[in-house]
C-alpha cells in the first residue's frame, strides 16, 4: 500500500446532475492505493496520512495527478503515417494505408520493434488505456498483445478482417479470418482483466456478406466480446456502402442486419447519420468514437458531438492515428472543441475531458476506471504544469474548474507527464 500525494483533477459520477458528472479539483490530495491497485481511500492528504499513519508517502507535490487517458480508435500500422496527405479518405486507403499495411507482417523481424514503440508512444501521452487496430495479419496482432502486455497497458486490440477490396496481401479468406480471430481470443482475451480482443471488420465495404456474418456469429456467441468498426465516415463512402448493399435501409443497417450492433459496439467517425439511424444507434446502445484531428485532416466532415450528447448517445475520443494528427488526447479535445464551435453546438472543457477519461471507459464498460474515486483501480497520470511556463502562468490565471481544464486542454501536452500509473504500477516511459 501507498499514499499518493498532489493535487487532483479528475471527474466522478454525480447522478444529482443532468449530465451524470462532476469535475473535482483538491490542491493538495491523499490516494491511498492498496496492493491489488484499486484506489482504497481518498481525500484531502492531512486526513488520509492521519487515518493510515502506517503507509508510506509517496509525495508527487507540486505536481497534478488525474486519471490515466482513454483512447477509444486508433490504427498500429498507421503509427508513422501522420501527415500523409490525400484529397479524401478513400484515396488515402488505397494509395498510401492498405501498402503501410502490407509491411506490419509478424513475419517482419522488425515488427515487435515497432509494436514496443507503439506502446511507448502512447504511455508518453498519458494514454493508459487504448483500442487498437491491427493490421490483418494474425502473428502481428499477437505481437501487438504481447507489447501491450509487457509495457503494462490496457487495451482492446483486433485483427482487422477484410476479404474484398484491398491488396491481395491484405485478404484473409473468411474460415481463416474466423480462426484466427478464435485463436487470439482464446489466448488474449480479458487477460488480467486488462487485455480484451475486438472483432475487427475494417468496414462493410473491405468485407464480404459471409464474412460480416460469421463476425456476427462470433460476437453473439460471446457478450464480452468487443467488436469495432468504421462507420459514415465519408460521403463518398456512404455511397459506396449504398451501391454494395442497395436493399439496406442506409449504411447502420448493413451492420445491423448481420447482428454487429450492441453495447460492446465501438464505431469511429459516425459523422453523417440520418434521425434514424441515430434512433438506432442509441437502440442498440453501441458507442460513438469521435475522431476530431482524422475528421479535419481528410475534411471528412463535422460531427455534431452536442447533439450526439443530448440525444444520450454513448460517447468516447479517439486519436485515429494515423489519420489522425497526434496521439494526445489533450489535441484532441482541443480540436473536439473547435468542432463544436464552427457548428455554433459548444461543448464545454468538462465535457472533453469527461469524454477523455470516464465518460469513454463508461461506454466502454469498464466501470472501475476513468476516476480517482475511492473503489476505482490507480490508472494516474502525473503532470508538471511547470515544463511549460506558459501552461503555469495561464493555469494560475484563471483558477476556475473550467479555467483549469480549458488552459490543459489548449496548452498541455507530452512534455508535461512526469510519471504513468496502471493499477497503482508506473509504466515504464523509457
Amino acid at each position: 500500500m501507498k499514499i499518493l500525494r498532489a493535487a487532483l483533477l479528475h471527474t466522478k459520477p454525480d447522478a444529482s446532475v443532468p449530465q451524470g458528472f462532476a469535475l473535482e479539483y483538491m490542491e493538495d490530495a491523499g490516494l491511498l492505493i492498496d496492493g491489488k491497485g484499486r484506489i482504497a481511500d481518498k481525500g484531502r492528504a492531512e486526513v488520509i496520512i492521519e487515518r493510515w499513519p502506517s503507509v508510506a508517502v509517496q509525495d508527487e507535490r507540486p505536481f497534478l495527478m488525474m486519471p490515466g487517458f482513454i483512447d477509444s480508435h486508433l490504427h498500429f500500422p498507421q503509427m508513422d503515417m501522420i501527415g500523409v496527405c490525400a484529397p479524401s479518405l478513400l484515396p488515402w486507403l488505397h494509395t498510401y494505408t492498405f501498402p503501410e499495411e502490407i509491411r506490419f507482417r509478424g513475419s517482419d523481424p522488425e515488427n515487435p520493434k515497432r509494436a514496443d514503440a507503439f506502446t511507448l508512444e502512447l504511455a508518453k501521452q498519458g494514454t493508459s488505456f487504448a483500442v487498437a487496430y491491427s493490421s490483418s495479419d494474425a502473428l502481428a496482432t499477437d505481437q501487438l498483445f504481447q507489447a501491450f502486455e509487457t509495457r503494462g497497458l490496457r487495451a482492446i486490440i483486433g485483427k482487422v478482417s477484410m476479404d474484398q477490396h484491398g491488396p491481395r496481401e491484405l485478404l484473409v479468406p473468411a474460415a481463416q479470418d474466423l480462426k484466427a480471430s478464435e485463436d487470439l481470443i482464446a489466448k488474449w482475451h480479458q487477460k488480467y482483466n486488462r487485455l480484451f480482443y475486438a472483432l475487427t471488420p475494417r468496414f462493410a465495404p473491405s468485407c464480404t456478406p459471409g464474412l460480416l456474418s460469421d463476425l456476427g456469429h462470433l460476437l453473439k456467441s460471446d457478450a464480452t466480446l468487443y467488436l469495432q468498426t468504421h462507420y459514415a465516415e465519408n460521403k463518398a463512402e456512404i455511397e459506396w456502402v449504398r451501391q454494395l448493399y442497395p436493399k439496406a435501409l442506409d449504411y447502420l443497417d448493413v451492420y445491423d442486419q448481420f447482428e454487429l450492433l450492441g453495447a460492446r459496439t465501438i464505431l469511429a467517425h459516425c459523422i453523417y447519420m440520418s434521425p434514424r439511424e441515430r434512433d438506432l444507434l442509441l437502440q442498440r446502445q453501441s458507442i460513438v468514437s469521435h475522431c476530431p484531428t482524422s475528421n479535419l485532416f481528410l475534411g471528412s466532415g463535422l460531427m455534431p458531438l452536442s447533439s450526439y450528447a443530448e440525444q444520450g448517445i454513448k460517447l468516447s475520443l479517439g486519436t485515429d492515428v494515423g489519420a489522425g494528427t497526434s496521439l494526445s488526447l489533450w489535441q484532441t479535445m482541443n480540436e473536439a472543441y473547435k468542432i463544436a464551435q464552427l457548428l455554433q453546438a459548444p461543448v464545454t472543457p468538462e465535457m472533453l475531458f469527461y469524454l477523455a477519461t470516464l465518460g469513454s471507459a463508461k461506454a466502454l464498460g469498464q466501470m472501475h476506471l476513468g476516476s480517482l474515486e475511492k473503489g476505482y483501480d490507480a490508472d494516474v497520470q502525473i503532470l508538471d504544469l511547470g515544463r511549460k511556463k506558459s501552461l503555469e502562468r495561464r493555469w494560475g490565471r484563471f483558477p476556475d474548474s473550467s479555467g483549469r481544464i480549458s488552459a490543459l486542454i489548449h496548452g498541455a501536452d507530452d512534455r508535461n507527464l512526469v510519471k504513468l500509473m496502471v493499477a497503482g504500477r508506473d509504466i515504464s516511459l523509457n
